[in-house]
């Protein structure tokens, strides 16, 4: 499969990535805070970054951004494109593979919020951390923990540190927040940092 380079508007502000489900979730509380965090970002003025969907957490999050009047942009491989329906509403990307859709997500955020999702999103957290992990990138990496969700996960990367696979500064490399609005003020102190440089291409 061949397209053209993915292009995307430029932008001069700060720009938060949403890891999350493309699934609603057997708890409505996990729609209600995608709802919410994506109008929180909106009206805190960041551009939200997300997977493209219209479906899911993914698209509730991206509606309610565009619905606050924030800037949303997509980015979608093609091959999923049948499976979780673009949402027309804002600009979207198609691009070819996976590999692509998460490094072009990465070169344009600047802070990366991971809310409730399937192992999609549970695989997209543990690239973004190995890459810090590999000092490749010094962002922000922000759970969204709503109801423990992320317990689990957290648990895991601590057994690793105890075992001796994984150095204790790692557990340094993320935080965990249990609201929405904990996740913006997470949002917002990390953009008082030096490495946010709003270089987005």
């Amino acid at each position: 499969m061949s397209l053209p380079p993915a292009t995307i508007a430029p932008f001069d502000g700060r720009s938060v990535c949403l890891f999350c489900g493309s699934s609603d979730g057997a708890d409505p509380q996990y729609v209600q805070a995608a709802t919410a965090f994506g109008k929180a970002a909106a009206e805190a003025g960041w551009r939200l970054v997300y997977g493209g969907g219209g479906v899911g957490l993914m698209g509730a999050s991206a509606r309610a951004a565009h619905e606050a009047g924030g800037r949303v942009v997509g980015i979608m491989p093609a091959f999923l494109r049948s499976r979780e329906r673009l949402f027309d509403d804002v600009e979207t990307v198609v691009v070819t593979s996976m590999h692509e859709r998460k490094q072009l997500m990465y070169d344009q955020s600047d802070v990366f919020v991971v809310a409730p999702g399937g192992i999609g999103t549970l695989e997209e957290a543990i690239e973004l951390l190995s890459w810090k992990r590999l000092d490749l990138h010094a962002k922000p990496v922000i759970f969204l923990n709503l109801n423990g969700f992320w317990e689990n996960y957290f648990a895991l990367i601590r057994h690793s540190v105890q075992e001796g696979m994984t150095p204790a500064s790692f557990l340094d490399a993320y935080i965990s927040v249990d609201t929405v609005e904990e996740a913006v003020a997470a949002m917002k102190k990390a953009d008082a940092t030096p490495h946010l440089k709003h270089d987005h291409r």
